[in-house]
């Protein structure tokens, strides 16, 4: 109510400036002026009057005003999303655990000393494992500094040798920052072949997993860890096994045919 009386301030205010000085005859013929026309300063004062007297206005204004970029930012990204779906779900820069001919992906980019996607790293575990139909597509996306660029670089060359799922378990689960000594020791650790890991760490190839997934992260919107992409949504922040779950289950529904 208050909105629509506000707006009805408004118009009227903005309708009396807009109005010209108008003439009529009477009876008696004589020429008669109506009153001068509504200036600007007249309907400021009007409209600052109103809101002082009712300034709850301006918060349901703030409240529209942020509803509206959120719906907009949320249809930006799903038109990103459309655009960028085999980057996003079927690159082969990328690893995947989980049913690799699931139903639904998830996918999600992550910083190995981010302590959010530590603490998100169980309830991804407990999402696989309790959803036979889920594909998980890990996109190494390091935000955090130097370190974290370092393990994603020993990670990414554990997996030239088939080793990357037990490197990001290992990196994520690890107490302490994730670095270039701290990876390497973890490598050494799993038995990797250390003279091959750190000639790959050289590649300039290596590197063009995150390459794709800084830039993907720019056509989402994404600026932090972790982040999810689920159907057609994107999902900030570690939000929880039960969130995540409703999320799969939406995204299953959409895209299901046949129920």
């Amino acid at each position: 109510m208050r909105s629509f009386a506000l707006a009805t301030v408004l118009a009227a205010a903005f309708a009396l400036a807009g109005t010209l000085t108008f003439v009529y005859l009477n009876p008696a013929e004589e020429v008669v002026e109506g009153p001068p026309p509504l200036q600007q300063a007249d309907v400021e004062t009007i409209v600052r009057d109103y809101l002082i007297e009712n300034p709850e206005i301006l918060e349901e204004v703030s409240i529209a005003l942020q509803e509206k970029r959120i719906a907009e930012e949320a249809e930006r990204r799903i038109a990103a999303i459309a655009e960028n779906q085999e980057a996003l779900f079927n690159s082969p820069l990328d690893h995947a655990t989980g049913n690799l001919q699931g139903d639904v992906t998830v996918v999600e980019f992550f910083d190995y000393n981010c302590p959010y996607c530590k603490r998100g790293h169980a309830d991804l575990v407990d999402l696989v494992a309790s959803d036979p139909n889920i594909r998980l597509v890990y996109k190494e996306f390091p935000v955090l500094g130097p370190g974290s660029v370092e393990a994603t670089r020993v990670a990414l060359a554990a997996g030239r040798q088939g080793r990357y799922l037990d490197m990001h378990k290992r990196l994520i689960t690890l107490r302490g920052p994730a670095d270039t000594e701290t990876a390497l020791a973890e490598a050494r650790d799993l038995g990797l072949d250390m003279d091959q890991l750190e000639a790959d760490m050289q590649d300039p190839e290596l590197m063009r997993a995150v390459e794709e997934a800084h830039r993907l992260a720019g056509e989402l919107g994404i600026t932090g860890t972790p982040s999810y992409v689920v159907g057609d949504q994107v999902i900030v922040g570690a939000v929880g096994f039960a969130e995540l779950q409703d999320q799969v289950a939406t995204a299953r529904e959409e895209t299901c045919v046949t129920c």
